[in-house]
């Protein structure tokens, strides 16, 4: 009676590291995907020290990628794949070990990268995802996640609910009492909330992301910076922390903070904006930076209509990078790493379902990127 139990444990103990180095794994070939997109093409010895891996490992990891079609083998390396490429066999999808629900607070605007990149961890995991879409407020948040709960075919549960406003604690404290593993994405809790279960999240560093953009315009001279914040936004309070933060170390004001929508959309978004500028002008501001890409282009527009040149008279720098790309000049921006949130969250709860209550609690918070364009940059110092 006592060996089969033995061999039982030894046999979870193994299917567990297994999973352990697939994890791993997902994460570097991430990481080799980034360096891809970034050059175009990578060598295997140039790809090896980078990963901190041997470059057996290095070509391994390629070749799995060209089986799904992610890129092209070719000798030494690899580059972006090319309709020239011959079509890569289909691979056999891994078998389904969890059912996780995922609940968005919308389908459109931010959140498709997140779920793709939850959909690819769950596809490489052996994951199927029940995906449901809410729309910023609490009570639709409680019905689409009580559906998935009543249909008791989820194991976990990945969430974005409203946290807002004077509801949020039983919000919290409901969420707490579902009967499955919750982890929470693009959200986080006070840092002290009572629960009875750890409560686990995924988010972007939003604070660092500003402190990125503030300390970007800082090399380039900018001295006197303003910032929009988006009001109503779940993202707002983060971006003003690393706004403080940013000019405190800097020794620059951080008074010329504005809350307001001013999307091309909002009523009334050119009197607005005509406000926020006249407040630039006064406090002799050089740069601004937007909360998000929707009202970063309505600002760029309103500024080039008044006979504006940007950078050379306001330099502009946008929070969410979606469609900063659109406006001419292109659009500076800071670029939540959404793919990769959603991609951690499926992969921390594929650890807690397996490993259950002895996990640690995980609150993750990845960095975000600073694409630099031509709306910060002065002309003479462009490449």
């Amino acid at each position: 009676m006592i060996v089969p139990a033995r061999s039982e444990a030894f046999r979870i103990e193994q299917q567990e590291a297994a999973i352990s180095d697939r994890l791993f794994g997902l994460q570097r070939q991430e990481r080799l995907m980034a360096e891809l997109r970034r050059h175009g093409a990578v060598r295997v010895k140039d790809l090896a020290p980078v990963l901190g891996v041997s470059e057996l490992t290095v070509r391994r990891d390629i070749a799995m990628l060209a089986e799904r079609n992610l890129l092209t083998r070719v000798h030494g390396g690899a580059t972006l794949p090319t309709q020239l490429a011959p079509p890569p066999p289909r691979p056999r999808p891994a078998a389904t070990r969890f059912t996780i629900g995922m609940v968005v607070p919308s389908l459109d605007y931010y959140w498709p990268p997140i779920v793709t990149g939850a959909r690819a961890a769950a596809a490489a995991l052996g994951v199927h995802i029940q995906l449901r879409g809410s729309s910023y407020d609490p009570e639709e948040d409680r019905r689409q996640i009580g559906r998935l709960i009543k249909a008791k075919q989820v194991e976990g549960l990945l969430l974005a609910p409203s946290l807002d406003g004077e509801s949020s604690a039983e919000m919290i404290d409901w969420i707490d009492s579902l009967p499955v593993p919750t982890i929470l994405v693009e959200r986080h809790m006070p840092r002290w909330t009572p629960t009875r279960r750890p409560l686990e999240w995924v988010r972007s560093d939003h604070s660092l992301g500003v402190e990125m953009a503030v300390h970007h315009l800082f090399e380039h001279g900018h001295r006197r910076i303003g910032l929009i914040l988006s009001r109503g936004s779940p993202h707002s309070d983060q971006l003003a922390v690393g706004w403080t933060r940013a000019c405190d170390g800097l020794g620059i004001s951080d008074e010329l903070t504005f809350r307001a929508s001013v999307g091309l959309d909002v009523p009334g978004h050119r009197e607005i904006i005509a406000g926020v500028m006249r407040r630039c002008r006064q406090a002799r501001a050089t740069a601004l930076i937007v909360h998000g890409d929707p009202d970063a282009i309505s600002v760029g527009q309103f500024c080039i209509e008044q006979g504006m040149i940007i950078p050379d008279d306001l330099a502009l720098v946008s929070y969410d990078d979606e469609v900063a790309h659109m406006i001419e000049p292109a659009m500076t921006a800071v670029r939540p790493p959404k793919g990769q949130v959603g991609r951690v969250a499926v992969e921390l709860m594929v650890a807690r379902l397996l490993e259950g209550n002895r996990r640690p609690a995980q609150r993750v918070a990845i960095s975000p990127e600073l694409i630099i364009r031509g709306s910060s940059v002065p002309r003479a110092g462009r490449t």
